[in-house]
């Protein structure tokens, strides 16, 4: 038993851990969360039958801090007894695909995904890349308050996997495409960026890469692809090129954004609109497309009419979306958020590239524009996504005073993940947030004077409760 370490409080989040660098977050916390890994992936019953010691596969992204944050996480899993193939630098779904062909019994990430610069954190997996997430972070923290430790000397080895990543994305797009295209590209400094150079060399067509250096500083923008001003300059590359569309990642690579050949945003959940063709067309429509809570009706009703699928909304999370795509077998998933994930062909996890990879094939099959697909869908004019300040300790009453007095009122409401109200005009949405203090909330209708009425219940759901209504 060593001594026992607390991490701060706000560092423990739902589905990673993740904190400002030097203040909530230090070298520290990597080497108890080395341990604790280590302790807590050792009492599963799939791990007291190997005949062989754990083996983790561990990487990190281009933050200026995650090297040493990854030299702490490595060294103290090896001194748990456990082996670590060291991948190095690259995206997080790297190293997913690492724990899946090494056959490892855990992954860990060192990333700050799509946050700012002074941010960091780590994302972590079991066994085939399943997630480690919600109560088990939480173990995970009780195991480090402890102080409970394996020890031993575990094998560091460093293993270059780019090559073998790069070759199965490629695995995505048939070997000639009928309609190359021209792609622009912008993974934003990011750790994507030497795994893309790699991968738009083998690819047909034109590609122009943007800030393709990794840089922890992102001096071209936020690393983050679901807010429009970080999209401008690929927007403008896109227009000015005349390309047929614009790709962007996150930090880490596991989000996606992408622009039209006109510089209209394609939002996550329209991509999964759009990706369902062809999977619905090979697995039939038994097996459900998910779509996270927040998602527009006109990607669920184009899955379900023009599709023939079977859409189903389900809670926001990249960790809970992976773990209900496996309960129900579903082979595509998506998010507002740019995670989208694929079990047909691939492995279930988030990962940006091979949705990018999957995307071009789409195009290049249907030899038809982006935008012209995107026209296809139904037509709703919605509210963006809204965040309300709302502080940890409230906000989960507050959707409890919320929810109480919505069924009071008899009102058609889904409760997977906070209250999505469905009236005659649409639906407005308002959930409490998995990693901030603050409440989510969304509206969308068919008409504009729908979507201001809409506006309007949500307002007065909120000022029941006590809170100011967002800005719309």
């Amino acid at each position: 038993m060593s001594q026992g370490h607390r991490f701060h409080p706000t560092l423990l989040r739902e589905y990673d851990l993740r904190g400002v660098v030097g203040k909530t977050l230090v070298e520290a916390d990597a080497v108890a969360l080395g341990r604790a890994l280590a302790v807590h992936v050792g009492q599963q019953p799939e791990a007291r039958a190997l005949k062989r010691p754990l083996r983790f596969c561990v990487g990190r992204d281009g933050r200026l801090s995650s090297p040493s944050l990854h030299k702490a996480l490595v060294d103290s899993i090896a001194a748990s007894g456990v082996d670590v193939i060291d991948i190095g630098l690259g995206p997080t779904p790297m190293l997913y695909f690492a724990v899946h062909a090494m056959n490892a019994d855990a992954g860990a990430m060192v990333t700050g995904s799509h946050n700012a610069p002074e941010y960091n954190g780590f994302k972590l997996c079991a066994a085939k890349a399943r997630p480690i997430y919600g109560e088990a972070i939480r173990t995970l923290g009780a195991i480090a308050a402890e102080g409970a430790a394996t020890s031993g000397k575990g094998h560091v080895d460093g293993f270059d996997l780019r090559g073998r990543y790069v070759a199965r994305l490629r695995e995505g797009l048939p070997a000639a495409l009928e309609q190359p295209l021209k792609v622009g590209w912008d993974p934003g400094n990011g750790a994507a960026g030497e795994v893309l150079a790699r991968l738009v060399a083998t690819l047909p067509g034109e590609h122009i890469v943007l800030n393709g250096t990794i840089d922890g500083r992102f001096p071209a923008h936020h690393p983050d692809p679901t807010i429009p001003e970080n999209l401008s300059q690929l927007i403008e590359t896109v227009r000015a090129k005349r390309l047929d569309l614009g790709i962007a990642f996150d930090g880490d690579g596991d989000r996606i954004g992408v622009v039209d050949e006109r510089g209209r945003i394609v939002w996550g959940d329209q991509l999964v609109a759009l990706l369902a063709r062809d999977v619905i067309a090979r697995h039939g429509a038994a097996r459900p497309i998910i779509l996270d809570i927040k998602s527009s009706a006109a990607c669920t009703e184009h899955i379900e009419r023009s599709l023939k699928g079977t859409p189903m909304l389900w809670r926001t999370g990249h960790s809970l979306i992976k773990a209900k795509m496996a309960e129900t077998g579903a082979p595509l998933a998506g998010e507002m958020s740019g995670h989208i994930f694929f079990a047909d062909g691939y492995y279930g996890f988030d990962d940006a590239l091979y949705a990018a990879v999957r995307l071009l094939a789409l195009l290049g099959a249907a030899k038809r524009s982006l935008a012209s697909l995107v026209d296809e869908l139904p037509r709703y004019v919605s509210t963006p996504e809204l965040r309300i300040d709302c502080p940890d300790e409230r906000k989960f009453d507050v959707m409890r005073h919320v929810e109480a007095k919505l069924r009071a009122d008899g009102a058609s409401l889904l409760d997977i993940d906070g209250v999505r109200v469905s009236t005659v005009d649409g639906w407005w949405l308002l959930r409490a947030s998995n990693t901030q203090p603050a409440l989510v909330a969304r509206a969308e209708a068919r008409t504009a004077d729908g979507l201001d009425r809409l506006k309007s219940a949500l307002s007065r759901a909120l000022g029941d409760a006590g809170l100011s209504a967002p800005r719309f």
